[in-house]
């Protein structure tokens, strides 16, 4: 398989991060939410959301500094999305079942944007 160039990898992204914070939002249209719970359903769409509006704006970065501050961004936010995901889970808001596609896509996206975040890092202090 041939690798992507740059640009399509960052395309590429872009429609992952915003498909993911849609997909978010799809798991509570039909949900009823306990007003305890709402909190932490505006938070995971929140981080949902800052994942695909910040990546988005980290392509478009300037320099490296500025791609690697965003980036740092991206992965705090992915990594805010998963621990939401698992609390809902646990709190039984989410079954397993149904958030199991959004949560291994979470498990993807943070891993794809830590091994970015630390190869610029890398990059960074050479």
């Amino acid at each position: 398989m041939e690798n992507p160039t740059p640009q399509s990898f960052n395309q590429q992204l872009r429609e992952r991060t915003l498909n993911f914070s849609a997909s978010v939002r799809d798991l509570f249209l039909s949900k009823k939410i306990s007003i305890l719970d709402r909190s932490a359903v505006i938070q995971l769409t929140r981080c949902s959301c800052s994942v695909s509006a910040n990546f988005r704006a980290a392509a478009r970065s300037r320099s490296d500094a500025e791609f690697f501050a965003k980036i740092c961004i991206v992965t705090e936010e992915i990594d805010k999305a998963q621990h939401w995901l698992e609390y809902l889970q646990k709190i039984q808001v989410l079954s397993m079942e149904e958030s199991a596609d959004v949560k291994a896509e979470c498990v993807e996206l943070v891993r794809i944007f830590s091994c970015i975040k630390k190869k610029m890092k890398d990059r960074l202090e050479r």
